[in-house]
């Protein structure tokens, strides 16, 4: 237990008063107790005695007090649970140019860069964020967003996109102590699907390719809960209300799990699949989605990526059940720690014009010069050229042809402001 400054003084006190009165009492055990020396002793002995016994009063309080303090500043919950909270966030913006130049300034079949011929905010994102850990077990990530991509993420909320216009991710996270622990999260939270990611920072292109924006969803709502055995094997199940819905469409729900492998540092491979009804109003012709993402850091200096999408089972007019698929390949290349490269290739076959409208196989590649500046500040220079068997891409004021060169130069300023320990 620690003691105050004054509880010390007041002990020492105690400690120089101890020594005195016994030394008077072996005085006047020695002396004449008739000589006015020994009448004078006991006299000072009874001043000593009760100095000591105020102080000792004074000494037992001051103990009482501090225990009482020690007792309550012992953190609270709520204190544990701020106290390792991290505050991070992104500022995301760009310039694009379609070499179309559309009359309304928007690329086809493109998510969140999708105005073009302008300056654009891409996304502004705050994290408040804490890990669930053995000492406090609760955990919560917060995730707000302003801007064209948080408006993207969720248009197709059948609340409204006024339901949760910049809420991002929003969950609470348990960890069970089931073996080596069970997170458990319940909230809204981004898919496990998918090699890219809604934040621009972490993927190796500025441009979010036709798989993310078209095969597979930007988030769910309901429960996950992940298990690491080791290491090299990690396991999450889901049980959530659907794709991309707070608001449930149908009284079924759409199941899943997601399977992460890392046999060796240089390999990292991840299986996903969700399925459930997602027809409004009925929980017949279930949505089913593989997805499978495989990555391999050849050298320290270049990585590999393959990302493969299969869906399908949803009924529309005229088809029972429709199908869609795609792949893409992503290289990047480090020249050093400021400067990267990165290429990536996609096929997308929408076999029955389920997913963007329009029955066709589509093409792109893109083409990604990274600059990094003071560490936090990341500019992409892009050049992309998509291509359809159709005329789906705007030209001029009403003209719809088969291909679409773009150029565009994305700002990203990210930071990271870590909890306390």
């Amino acid at each position: 237990m620690k003691f105050s400054r004054n509880s010390v003084v007041l002990m020492v006190a105690f400690l120089v008063v101890s020594i005195g009165c016994s030394q008077l009492r072996a005085q006047g055990q020695a002396g004449d107790s008739g000589s006015t020396a020994g009448t004078n002793d006991s006299s000072k002995l009874e001043g000593l005695q009760k100095e000591l016994e105020t102080l000792k009063a004074q000494l037992d309080q001051m103990k009482k007090q501090e225990k009482k303090s020690a007792s309550s500043d012992k953190p609270s919950l709520a204190e544990k649970l701020f106290d390792s909270t991290n505050i991070s966030g992104s500022v995301d913006g760009y310039y694009g140019l379609d070499f179309n130049h559309p009359a309304d300034r928007q690329a086809g079949l493109r998510v969140f860069d999708n105005y073009q011929n302008q300056f654009s905010l891409n996304l502004a994102e705050l994290v408040i964020n804490r890990a669930p850990d053995k000492d406090t077990p609760l955990g919560y990530n917060l995730t707000f967003g302003y801007g064209n991509a948080i408006n993207i993420v969720n248009s197709l909320e059948p609340g409204g996109i006024g339901f949760d216009r910049n809420v991002e991710q929003a969950y609470v996270s348990y960890l069970a102590p089931i073996g080596k622990g069970l997170e458990i999260d319940f909230g809204k939270f981004v898919t496990p699907a998918g090699a890219e990611v809604i934040e621009s920072a972490p993927d190796w292109n500025y441009s979010r390719g036709i798989l993310f924006g078209f095969a597979i969803p930007f988030y769910h709502f309901g429960l996950r809960a992940a298990y690491t055995f080791n290491p090299k094997v990690t396991l999450t199940g889901y049980l959530v209300n659907g794709w991309n819905n707070i608001v449930a469409v149908n009284t079924g729900k759409t199941y899943g799990f997601s399977l992460a492998l890392a046999p060796s540092s240089k390999v990292s491979i991840t299986q996903n699949y969700l399925g459930g009804p997602q027809t409004p109003g009925t929980n017949s012709h279930w949505r089913n989605l593989s997805d499978t993402v495989v990555q391999l850091n050849v050298t320290k200096k270049l990585a590999l990526m393959e990302n493969f999408d299969w869906g399908g089972g949803d009924a529309i007019p005229g088809v029972n059940s429709v199908t869609w698929k795609g792949i893409a390949t992503y290289a990047k290349y480090s020249f050093n720690d400021d400067n990267d490269f990165a290429v990536r290739y996609e096929y997308y076959d929408d076999t029955n014009g389920f997913t963007t409208g329009t029955v066709q196989h589509i093409n792109e590649y893109t083409l990604t010069l990274q600059r990094t500046f003071a560490h936090n500040l990341l500019t992409r220079l892009e050049f992309r050229r998509d291509m359809s068997n159709q005329p789906v891409f705007p030209r001029g004021v009403a003209e719809l042809v088969k291909n679409q060169n773009t150029l565009e130069l994305g700002m990203m300023y990210v930071f990271n402001i870590p909890g306390a320990e």
